[in-house]
């Protein structure tokens, strides 16, 4: 198959992010992640952590234990686990699973970055030119669940429902965080008043995440339910606001219904407005919306979560007007980044140190420019043009 010469620019770009993104983790690879260089560097990933700490070294299935299964939803779990089964053997073990692992990264990064220069072909480059999403490819597994979760919006649409909602279900039992884009979709169904259509889509996409889950669950439940015991019982955690007013001596008796409740008063607010208005939203730009506000009121915010909301950013930004405000939460992602691992510097020992209110107000940065930048989207879904409301509709099959 012969590609364009946009693909072969946008493979070549993304190519290029993976690569500096490996120079990012060079020195950690060198010192097989030991001592404060770790944080100092920036360079700590979850990938050979937990080789080690969750018995993957030794082919452990990683939902055999109530206490040591893995913290993540089971197609993660899998490819964490196959992944495993393939990785040389001696000393240099650590190392080989990095290895394999992010060169399947950098795939599915490349991958992604090609769906969305499908989607949003003016401004696809933005993505694999980030500073936070560079910074950040290789932490965790999360472009697993990413690719999957574009894929769902790609077909969507174009109203392909049904492989939308197999991509959506996948991505689901990977990484989770993609459930939230269930109220976009329903949303748009109900504006578009495909009422059928949109309990057909919902109810296959629960179906099929079902169907995923209900192996793990059956043969070892207490090793499949450890993700979510440990995401409904955990305290304000890394990066969330409630950790960054913990600091500033503020706590909230209740967080884990504090947060649910101002999530869902927040989303019930946001489809209140996108139901009044005049034009038909992408989904991207809806889901980019709802998935700010579930990042900027969760109770932890990873480094890698930029993964989940960059993608979704760079397809939604259909406005050349709120390109300012996309570098602005994106520069605030930046600066996030460096925050977290400076201050967790200290706690290793490093000699110099964010100081934790300084580290909170990079906290707090993040989450107001994110939700600034999902105030734009909004406004853009009002205010658009003419010819931006022809573009809107396109993008959902309209």
């Amino acid at each position: 198959m012969k590609l364009s010469f946009t693909t072969k620019a946008v493979i070549a770009l993304a190519l290029c992010a993976g690569l500096l993104s490996l120079v990012k983790f060079d020195h950690c690879y060198n010192s097989n992640w030991t001592g404060v260089g770790v944080d100092v560097h920036e360079c700590y990933s979850d990938l050979p952590a937990l080789f080690d700490a969750r018995g993957l070294v030794d082919h452990v299935w990683p939902y055999s234990s109530a206490t040591n299964s893995v913290e993540y939803p089971p197609l993660t779990g899998v490819v964490m686990w196959a992944t495993a089964l393939i990785t040389p053997h001696g000393t240099n073990s650590d190392k080989y699973y990095f290895l394999i692992n992010i060169a399947l990264l950098a795939a599915l990064f490349i991958f992604t970055s090609v769906v969305i220069s499908k989607i949003n072909p003016s401004k696809w480059y933005l993505l694999p030119i980030l500073p936070a999403v560079i910074a950040s490819l290789y932490i965790n597994w999360d472009m697993w669940a990413v690719l999957t979760a574009v894929l769902s919006i790609y077909w969507f649409d174009r109203k392909r429902y049904w492989w939308s909602a197999i991509a959506l279900s996948i991505s689901i039992a990977t990484k989770f965080f993609p459930i939230v884009l269930l109220a976009p979709i329903a949303l748009i169904f109900f504006k578009g008043r495909e009422f059928k259509a949109g309990l057909r889509y919902l109810s296959q996409t629960i179906i099929l995440w079902v169907l995923i889950n209900a192996p793990f669950a059956i043969w070892n439940r207490a090793g499949w339910w450890r993700f979510f015991k440990l995401n409904s019982n955990r305290p304000a955690d890394l990066g969330s606001f409630w950790q960054a007013i913990n600091i500033f001596n503020i706590n909230p008796p209740d967080i884990n219904f504090f947060w649910l409740a101002l999530f869902i008063l927040a989303s019930l607010a946001v489809a209140g407005h996108l139901i009044r208005a005049a034009n038909l939203p992408s989904l991207a730009q809806v889901a980019f919306v709802f998935v700010a506000l579930f990042t900027a009121l969760n109770k932890v915010y990873s480094p890698q979560y930029v993964l989940w909301l960059a993608p979704l950013g760079v397809m939604a930004l259909v406005n050349n007007r709120d390109r300012s405000a996309f570098w602005i939460w994106q520069g605030a992602e930046a600066i996030y980044h460096f925050a977290i691992w400076e201050y967790l510097a200290g706690y290793a020992g490093a000699n110099f140190a964010l100081p934790p209110k300084w580290y909170a107000g990079a906290i707090l940065l993040r989450v107001s420019t994110s939700l600034f930048f999902a105030w734009r989207i909004l406004l853009s879904t009002r205010d658009a043009p003419p010819q931006e409301a022809e573009f809107l509709l396109s993008q959902t099959g309209g």
